[in-house]
């Protein structure tokens, strides 16, 4: 059982969930920074949303913290960087509120298109002004959508919708894929000029904070209506502000700010201006949708398994084709570092068959862990691999083919003079791993959490000295494979064993005439 903080107010569905589990789940809202150090302490898990600072003083404080989940999308206040060094796992939500924040964008663009909040203020504070709060149609206009991902596509679906003309500026959207959705892909520049709104989705970034400057709006077309309901600072209030008061910006829409909460900003006297408290994700069904897929990350983060939504993990998207075999890929890591007697070596992995064309990142990334598990370092995860093999000058590499020989798919690791290769293997109903070649010789054992790798003369009664050894400590054989070299006159004998062998049962087979090299594996 793990104690997770919660510092902001997550959907009691997603609560349900953790609690569920078994875990201990510790609500403290409004936490100070101070008390939020205070409070981190002995937490193996934090989840908040947009309010609460996760920076490095929280980060060092937090010593047994193994994910921070943020229910929601953006991350700017947390800590990414630090975070990995720690080698904490930082996950969101981060198709939770795709919808409402589409929804919203839209509902903001007609309001600032027709006046709406305007027009309900005057009329509420008893004034009936029918011609002040004259508005215009979003039929046939321009819209310049600044970010194309999953939000900026369900924007373009509907305003496609109301009969707008759609240009976007993505630098990570394909043109082809542009068209698709029935949009002009275009330069940043070419779409300020064109657009008769913007709106804006992106994540807030060193390159996108004041993106949209006085600079850029004075490239834009005289009297553009622009919405932002991404991330504040991304538009230069101060600069669109005075772009307003001189015309030629007609008024802007903003659910975000650069600091928030605010409850000031040069854009707040302006008649032509709509502004809402950070809206983008609250309605009911988001916060559901939130509070039970943070609820899921952090529990997958806590069981030590691969996490879908880890925005710390360099591995990309996981095909339903490679998940299986990421179980193995830790195995082969792991066996390859009992082979090479706790010394890490540089690591290459090899992929054949349908593997070799279905993203393999996330396995690379896993013989990795594997490795350096085995080799004496602790506190290895996903998050941290690659920063403490880039420490130790372990280099590691992959590649692949679509041909493979014998297997459906094979996944071979290389580490210094040592190879090891496995597979999954369909018996009956079941998928079963299965350890099918070390350093060279054929054998097919499936793994088990304490092994053996023995290489001996190839001779009668070798496997009797290990038999009797590993028998006279009370070690039972689950099983074996043996492999035999004809042309060295040797072969390869691996075990499997129901409990760890002993030291001493080891330097008395090392000792023993006609085995050369014997290794411990340990797959736990």
């Amino acid at each position: 059982m793990a104690r997770i903080l919660v510092t902001e107010e997550i959907a009691a569905s997603g609560l349900h969930e953790l609690r569920k589990a078994g875990h201990e789940v510790d609500v403290r809202l409004g936490l100070s920074p101070e008390e939020l150090l205070a409070a981190v302490e002995g937490a193996s898990a934090l989840i908040i949303r947009s309010a609460t600072q996760v920076d490095a003083a929280t980060l060092d404080a937090a010593r047994d913290l193994v994910v921070v989940g943020r229910a929601g999308i953006g991350l700017d206040n947390v800590d990414v960087p630090h975070a990995t060094e720690r080698g904490v796992m930082v996950v969101n939500a981060p198709q939770s509120n795709i919808v409402s924040a589409a929804e919203h964008a839209m509902a903001l663009l007609l309001a600032q298109a027709r006046n709406i909040p305007q027009a309900h203020a005057s009329l509420t504070a008893g004034k009936w002004q029918r011609s002040q709060w004259e508005g215009v149609e979003l039929y046939g206009k321009t819209l310049g959508i600044i970010g194309l991902g999953k939000i900026g596509a369900l924007v373009a679906q509907r305003a496609l919708a109301f009969g707008m003309q759609l240009i976007a500026y993505d630098p990570y959207i394909t043109a082809e894929r542009a068209r698709h959705m029935g949009v002009e892909l275009l330069e940043l520049d070419d779409l300020l000029a064109r657009s008769d709104f913007i709106t804006i989705h992106l994540p807030k970034t060193p390159e996108t904070i004041n993106l949209i400057d006085a600079a850029r709006l004075a490239r834009t077309k005289p009297g553009v209506r622009i919405v932002n309901a991404s991330r504040g600072g991304i538009i230069n209030e101060a600069d669109v502000a005075e772009a307003i008061r001189s015309g030629h910006v007609h008024g802007v829409a903003l659910d975000v700010f650069a600091k928030e909460p605010t409850t000031e900003s040069p854009l707040f006297a302006l008649p032509s201006v709509v502004v809402v408290p950070h809206l983008g994700a609250s309605t009911a069904e988001a916060q559901d949708k939130a509070g039970i897929a943070i609820a899921e990350q952090v529990l997958l983060a806590l069981a030590g398994d691969f996490v879908p939504f880890a925005v710390n993990v360099a591995a990309g998207e996981v095909s339903n084709v490679v998940r299986p075999f990421m179980g193995l890929a830790e195995i082969l890591g792991r066996f390859i570092g009992g082979l090479l007697d706790g010394q890490p070596a540089d690591l290459e992995v090899t992929y054949n068959g349908e593997l070799a064309g279905a993203g393999t990142k996330i396995l690379t990334l896993c013989a990795l862990k594997g490795l350096l598990s085995a080799t004496g370092h602790q506190g290895v995860t996903f998050v941290n691999a690659p920063q403490l093999a880039t420490e130790h000058a372990i280099s590691w590499s992959d590649k692949g083919s679509v041909a493979s020989s014998e297997y459906v798919n094979l996944i071979t690791v290389r580490s210094d003079a040592h190879e090891v290769a496995g597979t999954l293997m369909t018996i009956g109903q079941r998928l079963e791993t299965r350890i099918v070649s070390v350093d060279g010789h054929s054998v097919e054992v499936p793994p088990a959490a304490s092994m053996l790798v023995v290489r001996n003369d190839d001779r009668p009664g070798m496997i009797g000295h290990v038999g009797l050894a590993l028998g006279d400590a009370q070690v039972s054989i689950s099983s074996m494979a043996v492999g035999p070299d004809p042309t060295a006159g040797t072969a390869l004998m691996v075990l499997s064993t129901t409990s760890p062998t002993p030291p001493e049962v080891i330097e008395r087979l090392r000792a023993t005439e006609g085995i050369t090299d014997i290794h411990l594996i340990t797959l736990r």
